[in-house]
């Protein structure tokens, strides 16, 4: 797991163009907010990972929590289910049990059905990767732009990194096609 050591003002840019807010510098210009029925549709089909960071809140530093090269995909389907599995860079099979632990913490997977609220999407969690997922609802701040589509988390402990601090990840897709 590289650490990143960026600070804060990298913070209100990923929060505004993952947001959606219209900022109005010009190289941001384009971004708007889809929301509700709009941004479903907008989401619908399959989505390729482009990056991962995690963001400790404690210190505003950026981890590259799933290497430099991740993968995966995000499918949202017309009828409310979504499936997110993503992995890490370089995995290997397993071999040991400490192996097979440290499969886990390059991993994020889970399957639900999922609702539109205003610019995020909320999952019910029926299976995932972490059992303490299950059953309960995980909430993203989305905003699609094109091809791509750039996630916040809230913030929160994640069961794989950030040693039990709270955090949240910033993500981008790509549209598979």
């Amino acid at each position: 797991m590289n650490i990143i050591q960026e600070k804060s003002p990298k913070t209100a840019e990923l929060k505004s163009a993952v947001t959606g807010a219209v900022v109005s510098d010009e190289k941001n210009k384009h971004l708007s907010e889809l929301v509700g029925e709009d941004l479903k549709k907008a989401l619908i089909g399959t989505w390729q990972l482009v990056s991962y960071q995690v963001e400790l809140q404690e210190t505003g530093e950026f981890i590259d929590a799933m290497g430099a090269t991740p993968r995966g995909r995000v499918i949202f389907t017309p009828d409310n289910w979504v499936a997110f599995n993503l992995e890490g860079s370089n995995r290997t099979p397993a071999e040991t049990v400490d192996d097979h632990l440290e499969l886990l913490n390059t991993l994020v997977a889970y399957i639900g059905r999922y609702r539109i609220e205003g610019n995020q999407w909320v999952t019910s969690v029926e299976t995932a990767w972490a059992p303490q997922w299950v059953g309960t609802e995980q909430r993203r701040t989305v905003t699609v732009d094109g091809e791509f589509a750039s996630v916040i988390t809230p913030w929160r402990k994640m069961p794989n990194w950030g040693g039990g601090k709270m955090s949240r990840s910033i993500i981008r897709f790509r549209r598979a096609h």
